[in-house]
């Protein structure tokens, strides 16, 4: 049966259930997918065996009856995920040939829901980066492409080559990490769903570390439902996350009803920047129209210290980055350097780290260890500290006035073209973050929507942002645009 692997999880599991389709067969069209995809650079790493193995197993399982919803899911595992005896390298010189002996928790849930693992895929560089450029894999790319054009596309980034996998139906969904928006940008970028939970809903242990206090797992995948049900396999309390949150998991798939009737929906007016482009603006208005349309009250709102966003993330992620990334010295973790005649063990650290670091890991290690050094440590730290929780009051303010979710942009443009902003300033690659980092720094759930086309074909996306804890609450809106908006597109198939 030929076109399996662009089927959605719902449908998927509806036919496994019915016995029209088996787990193997599902998993073998997703196989030949992955095999023919390699233009798209998505897979890091190809487990076809293990899938097949995986899929076995769910077929019996299936055949029991009460299978979970993923069992027999073909899905793709960002590299950022440890997974047992698979390499799992963040996509970084520094930790080559690395297999982890234990699974990430993430992964173990997925594992007992009865998914299958199609492969590793394609990041940026220990998830630093907006356009999946400083991989050790070289760019993965996006299957979209502008009208009458061949130029290659960037899939965004951290999680581009989940995005360009998903998009591109080189598995039914896949992990995501979202750090800064890492999750919601490429998703809009290849018109999928993405969703970042609640800080703490997710388990981050067995993830490689980037920023402690702003990573957050979740799912990507072609509809708001396949994420509802994905986001029920792996959200849930882990002991061995101390940041992980001892609540109960609400069922989210029963929570898309599309009833959004008396939900007042927040546009925050500091969202409206100088130079937006009026594509993004009119898609923004249109949002808010389909969701009046479907009865909810729309209000402006104000969250005055978005501004400073920005500049307080690249004080804070790149602060945690070079403390988190201090292990990979060669001696306790990681790629070890060859020492020239006469060199100790400054040399042989030194070394290490410039070979085995991109430019872009190397350059916030830099900027980390500048800005918690003696010297600058209040000045920069502490003040971006301050500024953090100030932005999170905005949000706590909004959402006390009785407002249930905010609707914004999800990125400033749509997808640019591969090489475009390598030589530019580093700030105009981290102002595609501008709408994303503000729901990492307050720890707030955000979903990006795919809602219409640009002028040259290329999707774009809307952000919802949630209440803590309100992701079944968050999707259903999600889930009333995305039955407004209609999106449907699909790249044309160049690879």
């Amino acid at each position: 049966m030929s076109g399996l692997n662009t089927l959605t999880i719902a449908d998927a599991r509806d036919k496994l259930r019915s016995k029209e389709i088996s787990a193997v067969e599902l998993t073998e069209a997703c196989n030949a997918a992955v095999a023919g995809g390699d233009a798209l650079n998505a897979y890091s790493v190809k487990t076809p065996d293990m899938a097949l193995e995986q899929a076995k197993a769910a077929d019996e399982r299936l055949g029991q009856g009460e299978a979970p919803d993923l069992c027999g899911i073909p899905l793709g595992i960002k590299d950022l995920f440890c997974t047992k005896g698979v390499e799992s390298q963040a996509a970084s010189n520094i930790l080559a040939g690395f297999k982890p002996e234990y699974e990430s928790t993430v992964t173990t849930k997925l594992w007992e829901s009865g998914a299958v693992m199609l492969g590793k895929l394609n990041m940026d560089e220990f998830a630093m980066g907006s356009s999946n450029e400083t991989s050790a894999y070289g760019a993965a790319v996006n299957p979209w492409r502008r009208q009458g054009s061949d130029a290659a596309l960037t899939p965004g980034g951290s999680s581009g080559g989940s995005a360009a996998a998903v998009s591109g139906d080189l598995c039914l969904a896949a992990t995501g990490t979202d750090t800064g928006g890492s999750i919601r940008q490429p998703a809009a970028f290849t018109g999928i769903v993405g969703v970042k939970p609640t800080y703490g809903r997710v388990s981050r242990w067995g993830i490689i570390a980037f920023a402690s206090s702003l990573d957050q797992a979740g799912p990507m995948t072609k509809t708001v439902r396949d994420s509802a049900i994905f986001l029920n396999a792996i959200a849930g309390h882990d002991a061995k996350d101390s940041t992980s949150a001892d609540l109960a998991v609400p069922d989210f798939e029963a929570a898309l009803t599309g009833d959004i009737r008396g939900k007042k929906i927040g546009i925050p007016k500091e969202y409206r920047l100088d130079g937006m482009p009026a594509e993004i603006e009119k898609l923004w208005n249109d949002g808010a129209d389909m969701l009046r349309d479907a009865g909810a009250e729309i209000v402006d709102v104000s969250l005055p210290h978005t501004k400073y966003a920005l500049p307080a993330y690249y004080v804070l992620a790149p602060a945690e980055a070079s403390s988190n990334l201090a292990r990979y010295d060669g001696v306790r973790y990681g790629h070890r350097a060859k020492l020239q005649k006469g060199e100790g063990i400054h040399e042989m650290y030194a070394r290490t780290r410039a070979e085995g670091f991109g430019p872009e890991v190397q350059r916030r290690i830099m900027i980390g260890a500048y800005v918690l050094s003696a010297g600058f440590y209040d000045a920069y730290y502490r003040r971006a500290q301050r500024v953090r929780t100030l932005i999170k009051k905005d949000f706590e303010d909004v959402y006390a006035s009785g407002v249930d979710a905010i609707l914004t942009p999800a990125t400033p443009s749509a997808a640019f073209g591969l090489g475009e902003m390598a030589d530019a300033d580093p700030v105009k690659m981290y102002l595609n973050d501008v709408f994303t980092v503000t729901v990492n720094l307050a720890g707030l759930p955000g979903v990006s929507v795919p809602t219409g086309l640009d002028s040259q074909g290329l999707p774009l996306g809307l952000q919802l942002i949630g209440k803590p804890w309100e992701e079944a609450d968050m999707l259903n809106t999600a889930y009333a645009l995305e039955q407004s908006a209609g999106f449907v597109s699909k790249a044309d198939k160049w690879w």
